[in-house]
C-alpha cells in the first residue's frame, strides 16, 4: 500500500512533464495509478471473502510508537476499491473533458488526492489517518480553487478549506485522547478494546465533529453545493465517491466499538435526517443541474450518515451498500453533467431543451443512474435502500429500538423522516432528468414558476461527443444496473463488517424481491410521493417561496468570519504599530518577567561555578565582552556588524576549545556569511543609526538590556547544574557508529538519529530563501540578470591578455580591484574542493553537507562581491529555485527509498567499494595505496540534498541581496524615458528648500 500511495504521489509529480510530452492524452498515463490500485485490491479479494484483514506495517516514528500501518479489512477494501476504480475512470473521462489544454496542475493534484484517499481508507494508525486526512483537505482546496483569478472559485475554497480545517483540528483533539486512553494510536487495538470513560466520550464527540464537516451535514453543509465551482471531474470523485465518503468512512469504521458512546447516536440520526431532508428540499429550488446534484449529495450524505449511525447489523449492512450504490450513481450523474454542459454550453435547466435526443447514450446513462438514486428496481439503489428501509422498520418494532436504546416515538419519527427524504429525492431526480435532457414547450415556460423570460424552449445545439467522452458514466451506470442483480454476492461480500455490530437483529440480506414487507411499502410512498412532488412542481415551488427566510448556516458563517476579520484588524491596529523597537522591546519584557520570575522564585539553585576550563576562555569571554560592548555603543551600522561577528567568531572559538570541531566550523561558516549578508543590506540603509540626539528613553533601554542579559546569564547556570538524568546524547556514540555507520556524532546526528529535525530544518529553508527572493524580485525570481540592451558590449579581450574574470571586464575601471580578482580566480576552485571535501568526509570527520553548502556558498558570494552579478551568473547559470528543489527533492527520496528494500523511512545502510586494480599498486619495493577502500553510507545522498538546498539559499540570498539590489540600484538610477517638466530644469528641491545637482545630471 505504502508504494502504490507513494507511486501516486510520484505520478502526480511527474503530471507537468507528462502534459507537456503528451497533452491531453497524458490522462491515460496519470489513470495507471488507480487502475493498479484497482486491480492490486481484486487480488485481494479471496482473502477479504473470507473474512480475513490484510495488514502492512511500515515503522515511521518509532520513539513516538507511530507507524505507517495499513489494514485493509472488509470496510476498507469496498472503500479502496470505489476510490480506486472511479479514481481511475474519472482521470480518463479527463482525456475528452479537458481536451488537448489538459491542465498540468489539475491532473497532478487529482492523482495525488487519490493516493491521499487511499491512504485514509486504509491507514491503521490513527495519527497516520489524521495525515491523509488533512492531504485530502489540501487537496481538495487546491483542486475547487483551480483558477485563482475567479473569485468564486477562490471564495468555495477557502470555505471549504477552513469549514473542513475546523472539524479536522476537534477530530485530531479526539484522536489524542482516544489514543490517550487506549494506550495505543493504532487503529485495529482501539477497536479491539475499545476504552470507556468521560475522556474517551469527549474525545469521540470530537472525532465526530470532524467526520460531520468532512462529510457536509447539517450545520456545515453549506460547503459542498459551493465547490461546484470546481471543474465536473473534480466534483464527480471528490464529491460523490471520495472525499465526501472520508467522514462516512470515519463514523462506520468507530462504529463497531462506539456506537454506545453517550451522544453518538442523538448527534448522528437527528443530524443525518435534518441533512437528508435540507438537501433535499434545497436541490427542487434549483436551476443549475450541477448544483442540483451538489444538494442531492448531501441530502444523500445525510442518508448515510444514519445507517452508518445506527450501530446495528441490517444498518451495517445497508450502510456500505448504500455507500457503494451513492459512489456509482452519483459519480455517474456528476459526468452526465459534464458532457451536458460541454456538448450543450451549459447547465441551467432553463436554457437546456432537446438535448436527451442527441446525446442518447448519455441520456441512457442518466436514466439508469437516476433511476438507482431514486431506488427504482432493479437498479443498486432500489437493493441498497430497501435494506436501509429494513433496518430502520427493526428500530419501530422494538420496544428498545433494537438494542439502540431509541424509544418507539423516535423510532417512528427516524422512518418518516427518512421517507420524506426519499421522497424528495424521487422529485429532485426526476428535475433533474427532465431539466437537462427534455424537450421543453412554451406549455412548460408559462407552467413554470419562473418568470416566462427565463425559459428558452428553443431546440438546445449540442455537438456530438468524442465515444470515450461517454464512456465513464456509460460504464458506471450499467454498474448500477448490474449491481442491483447481485444482491446475495453483496450481501456475502459486505456480511463480514457487519457481523463486527453485536446488537441488532441481523439483515435478511440484500435482494430484489423479499415479498410484501414494510420496507417494500415505504418504497413505493416514496417513489408515488416523489412523482407527485414533480408533477406539482409549481406548486410545490409557490410553497417553498412562502416559507419564512431564516438565517441560514452559510449566513452565520459569513457573518463569523466578518467578525474575526474584524477583530483582527482591530487587534492589529493595536498591537501592530510598524515601530520595530516596540515589537522587539514586548517581547524582551516578556521575556524578564515571565522566565525571570520563575528563575528568581526557583528554590533550590546549582552549586558554585566554575569560571573556566582554561585561561584561554577567559580571554576569548573579555574579547567578546568588548566587542559586545563597542557594538552597543556604536552609531555606525557597518561597525557595529563587524564587532557583533567579533562575538560570534568568539563563540566559534569556544566551541573549539571546548573540543567541538564540527561546531567551531559550522559556527564560523554561519557567522561569515551573515556578517556578508549584513554588509550587503546595509547598502540601503544610512551609514549611521541616527542623527538625532539621545533620548531619555535609553535608560529604559539600557534596564531592559542588562535585565534580558541577567536573565538569560541566569537560566543558563540553572540550565547547567539542574541535570538529574542521564542526557540522551550519551548513547549518541555508540548510536553514531552501529545505527549511522559513522564516527562523526554531530553530522550522524544530523542526518540519521535526528533525520526528521533537518529535514523540517531544510524545508524552512526552502521557505525562507523563497521569501526573501519574492521581497526583492517582485515580478518574478530573475535567475540571470543580463546586461540591459542599452548597454555598450564589453570589449573583446586582446589576445595574449590575461582576464582574470570575464565580468570584471564590463566593471569600471574605478570599482575594479585586480589583486581581489587575482585572489578569487585562485580561491574558487579550492573552496568549491573543500566544501565537496566536506560534504563526503562528513560522516566520519569535521564537516557534512550543512557546512559544505556553506564554503560553496561563500564562493559564489566571493565571485560577486569581486565582479559583480555578472560574474555570479557566470559562476552559477542556473536558477537558485531549481537548486533548492532539486536539493529538497533529493533528501526526501533518499528518506523514502529504503521503503520498498523492506526497510524504515530514513534508515540508512552502508557499504564498502573497492576499485579493483586501482585499489592499490604492487610494486618491487612493495605495495602503494592508490584509491584503496571506499566506505559508502547512503544518508550520504540525504547529506547531498542538505548540501544542494544551502548552497540555493546561498545563491538565492547572493542574487536577492546582492545582485538584485544592484540591478534596483541601476533602474533608478537610469534617467527616466519622459522626465517630468522640474526634472528636465535639472533640479530639485532638497528639504532645506537650497537646490541640489538631479541625480540624472549626477550620473
Amino acid at each position: 500500500m505504502s508504494l502504490l500511495i507513494a507511486v501516486h504521489f510520484g505520478i502526480g509529480c511527474l503530471t507537468p512533464l507528462l502534459v507537456r510530452w503528451l497533452r491531453g492524452r497524458a490522462f491515460f498515463v496519470l489513470a495507471l495509478a488507480p487502475a493498479a490500485a484497482f486491480v492490486w485490491l481484486c487480488t485481494l479479494g479471496p482473502q477479504i471473502l473470507a473474512g480475513r484483514t490484510v495488514v502492512e506495517r511500515v515503522a515511521w516514528i518509532p520513539a513516538l510508537g507511530i507507524d505507517l500501518s495499513y489494514a485493509v479489512g472488509t470496510l476498507q477494501w469496498v472503500l479502496a476499491l470505489l476510490v480506486a476504480g472511479i479514481g481511475a475512470l474519472v482521470l480518463l473521462y479527463c482525456r475528452w473533458y479537458f481536451g488537448e489544454s489538459a491542465p498540468a496542475r489539475t491532473g497532478g493534484i487529482l492523482v495525488a488526492f487519490a493516493g491521499a484517499m487511499l491512504g485514509l481508507v486504509t491507514a491503521d494508525d490513527l495519527i497516520a489517518l489524521y495525515v491523509f486526512w488533512e492531504l485530502t483537505t489540501v487537496f481538495s482546496y487546491l483542486l475547487v480553487g483551480h483558477n485563482p483569478t475567479a473569485q468564486a472559485n477562490r471564495r468555495a475554497a477557502m470555505t471549504a478549506l477552513i469549514v473542513t480545517t475546523f472539524g479536522g483540528l476537534a477530530m485530531l483533539i479526539g484522536l489524542i485522547g482516544l489514543g490517550h486512553a487506549a494506550g495505543t494510536f493504532s487503529l485495529s487495538g482501539l477497536l479491539a478494546d475499545p476504552p470507556r470513560g468521560p475522556l474517551v466520550t469527549a474525545s469521540v464527540l470530537l472525532v465526530l465533529l470532524g467526520a460531520l464537516t468532512k462529510s457536509a451535514q447539517v450545520p456545515f453543509h453549506f460547503w459542498l453545493p459551493g465547490a461546484m465551482a470546481a471543474p465536473t471531474p473534480v466534483s464527480a470523485y471528490l464529491h460523490a465517491a471520495a472525499m465526501v465518503k472520508a467522514g462516512v468512512y470515519l463514523v462506520a469504521v468507530l462504529a463497531p466499538a462506539f456506537a454506545g458512546t453517550p451522544g453518538w447516536r442523538p448527534v448522528l440520526l437527528l443530524l443525518g435526517a435534518a441533512t437528508m431532508i435540507v438537501g433535499g428540499w434545497r436541490a427542487l429550488r434549483q436551476y443549475d443541474i450541477k448544483v442540483l446534484l451538489a444538494y442531492g449529495t448531501v441530502s444523500q450524505l445525510g442518508f448515510l450518515m444514519v445507517l452508518v449511525g445506527l450501530g446495528t447489523r441490517a444498518g451495517a449492512l445497508a450502510g456500505l451498500a448504500m455507500v457503494v450504490a451513492h459512489a456509482l450513481f452519483k459519480a455517474a450523474l456528476f459526468l452526465v453533467v459534464g458532457v451536458v454542459d460541454h456538448q450543450a454550453g451549459g447547465r441551467d435547466l432553463r436554457k437546456l431543451s432537446g438535448v436527451g435526443r442527441q446525446l442518447p447514450v448519455t441520456f441512457v446513462a442518466a436514466v439508469l443512474a437516476g433511476a438507482s438514486m431514486a431506488a427504482v428496481p432493479p437498479l443498486t439503489g432500489f437493493v441498497a435502500k430497501e435494506g436501509a428501509f429494513e433496518a430502520v422498520g427493526y428500530l419501530v418494532g422494538n420496544a428498545d429500538g433494537d438494542g439502540t436504546g431509541i424509544g418507539p416515538l423516535a423510532s417512528v419519527l427516524l422512518l418518516v423522516a427518512l421517507t420524506l427524504g426519499s421522497v424528495l429525492t424521487v422529485a429532485y431526480t426526476l428535475r433533474f432528468v427532465w431539466g437537462a435532457f427534455a424537450t421543453k414547450t412554451q406549455a412548460t415556460a408559462s407552467a413554470s414558476p419562473a418568470p416566462d423570460a427565463e425559459w428558452d424552449p428553443t431546440p438546445t445545439p449540442v455537438h456530438r461527443p468524442a465515444r470515450g467522452f461517454e464512456l465513464a458514466p456509460a460504464l458506471l451506470a450499467l454498474a448500477c444496473l448490474v449491481g442491483g442483480f447481485l444482491g446475495h454476492p453483496l450481501t456475502a461480500a459486505l456480511e463480514p463488517y457487519a457481523s463486527a455490530f453485536t446488537i441488532g437483529e441481523p439483515s435478511h440480506g440484500l435482494a430484489l424481491w423479499h415479498g410484501f414487507t414494510v420496507p417494500l411499502l415505504v418504497s413505493a410512498i416514496a417513489v408515488a410521493g416523489g412523482l407527485v412532488l414533480f408533477g406539482r412542481r409549481t406548486w410545490v415551488a409557490r410553497v417553498q417561496a412562502t416559507f419564512p427566510r431564516v438565517r441560514e448556516s452559510e449566513t452565520v458563517y459569513q457573518a463569523v468570519m466578518r467578525g474575526v476579520d474584524r477583530l483582527a484588524v482591530e487587534v492589529t491596529a493595536v498591537s501592530q504599530r510598524g515601530s520595530l523597537p516596540l515589537y522587539l522591546g514586548a517581547i524582551l519584557i516578556v521575556l524578564i518577567v515571565l522566565p525571570g520570575a520563575a528563575l528568581v522564585g526557583l528554590g533550590a539553585w546549582p552549586g558554585r561555578p566554575r569560571a573556566w576550563d582554561t585561561p584561554a576562555q577567559a580571554v576569548v569571554a573579555l574579547v567578546m565582552i568588548m566587542a559586545a560592548f563597542l557594538a552597543a555603543t556604536s552609531r555606525g551600522r557597518l561597525k557595529a556588524v563587524i564587532l557583533v561577528g567579533v562575538t560570534g567568531y568568539g563563540v566559534a572559538l569556544l566551541f573549539a576549545l571546548h573540543g567541538a570541531p564540527d561546531l567551531a566550523l559550522t559556527q564560523t561558516l554561519v557567522e561569515t556569511v551573515t556578517v556578508v549578508i549584513f554588509a550587503l543590506v546595509l547598502r540601503k540603509l544610512p551609514k549611521y543609526f541616527t542623527d538625532r540626539p539621545l533620548h531619555s528613553s535609553r535608560w529604559w533601554r539600557m534596564a531592559v538590556a542588562v535585565g534580558v542579559g541577567a536573565v538569560v546569564s541566569l537560566a543558563a547556570y540553572v540550565a547547567s547544574g539542574a541535570r538529574v538524568a542521564t542526557p540522551v546524547s550519551a548513547a549518541y556514540g555508540e548510536a553514531a557508529y552501529e545505527f549511522g555507520y559513522g564516527k562523526n556524532i554531530v553530522n550522524v546526528t544530523l542526518v540519521d538519529i535526528r533525520a526528521w529535525d533537518t529535514m523540517g530544518e531544510i524545508s524552512v529553508l526552502v521557505v525562507a530563501a523563497t521569501g526573501v527572493a519574492s521581497l526583492i524580485f517582485l515580478r518574478t525570481r530573475y535567475t540571470q540578470l543580463r546586461r540591459p540592451s542599452s548597454a555598450p558590449a564589453p570589449e573583446p579581450t586582446a589576445p595574449g591578455r590575461i582576464t582574470w574574470l570575464r565580468a570584471g571586464e564590463s566593471l569600471s575601471p574605478l570599482a575594479r580591484s585586480i589583486i581581489f580578482e587575482v585572489v578569487t580566480r585562485l580561491l574558487f576552485p579550492i573552496m568549491i574542493l573543500v566544501s565537496l571535501y566536506l560534504l563526503f568526509a562528513g560522516h566520519n570527520a569535521p564537516g557534512g553537507g550543512f557546512a559544505g553548502g556553506l564554503v560553496a556558498g561563500l564562493a559564489l558570494m566571493v565571485r560577486y562581491l569581486a565582479a559583480g552579478a555578472r560574474e555570479l551568473d557566470e559562476a552559477a547559470p542556473v536558477d537558485a529555485g531549481l537548486v533548492l528543489g532539486l536539493g529538497l527533492l533529493i533528501a526526501g527520496l533518499s528518506a523514502l527509498a529504503p521503503i520498498p528494500f523492506g526497510g524504515r523511512i530514513l534508515q540508512s545502510y552502508e557499504a564498502y567499494v573497492t576499485f579493483g586494480p586501482l585499489s592499490e599498486l604492487h610494486t618491487p619495493w612493495g605495495t602503494v595505496p592508490l584509491l584503496g577502500e571506499f566506505h559508502l553510507v547512503t544518508s550520504l545522498f540525504f547529506d547531498i540534498g542538505v548540501y544542494l538546498v544551502v548552497v540555493g539559499v546561498m545563491l538565492d540570498l547572493t542574487r536577492s541581496l546582492g545582485a538584485g539590489i544592484d540591478r534596483h540600484e541601476d533602474e533608478n538610477a537610469t534617467p527616466s524615458p519622459k522626465p517630468s517638466l522640474r526634472a528636465r530644469a535639472g533640479v530639485t528641491l532638497g528639504r532645506s528648500g537650497r537646490e541640489v545637482v538631479s541625480r540624472g545630471e549626477q550620473a
